[in-house]
């Protein structure tokens, strides 16, 4: 799967050098669809999927909330797509909001929510997709799941078969 990110990314940067873009300039991730905060739990409560936050608020800029502003349309697609799947009851405990680990597939740019640790969601995850060491596990998508002991984070390169 990683194959496939890197030539589809690839793949990109060809037609961006033949369609006269600089490859600098040809940003894949400005091809992310980023939704507010009202959109995503709209979609997120038509999915039967919950959200909890320790500190009961929203703000992005606040460590202690549950915020899904800025967050890829495909990570909540990827979490509808596991809850059909599992048919497990899922809270997410953590979205867009300041506190996580940077980087470029991160939480605060939109790719990452955690879900709460449940006996349904911890055995459809190591029942259906590859453990890749570490903790982790990849499903047949290429999106990661990584056991943190207190929740699964996981990683939504791609809304796994929206």
């Amino acid at each position: 799967m990683r194959l496939a990110r890197t030539l589809a990314v690839l793949a990109f940067a060809v037609f961006a050098v033949f369609a006269g873009t600089s490859v600098a300039s040809a940003d894949v991730s400005a091809q992310v669809t980023k939704l507010t905060h009202s959109d995503a739990t709209g979609r997120l409560t038509a999915a039967g999927i919950t959200w909890a936050s320790s500190g009961g608020c929203s703000n992005r800029n606040n460590s202690t909330c549950t915020s899904f502003d800025q967050v890829n349309l495909a990570t909540i697609q990827g979490a509808g797509v596991l809850k059909r799947a599992s048919g497990c009851a899922l809270v997410i405990t953590g979205g867009t909001e300041t506190g996580h680990a940077s980087g470029t597939y991160s939480h605060w740019n939109g790719y990452k929510v955690d879900f709460r640790m449940t006996t349904c969601l911890t055995n459809y995850i190591t029942g259906h997709f590859t453990s890749i060491g570490g903790g982790k596990w990849e499903a047949n998508s290429g999106n990661v799941y990584f056991n943190e002991s207190s929740h699964w984070d996981v990683t939504f390169y791609n809304c796994g078969g929206c």
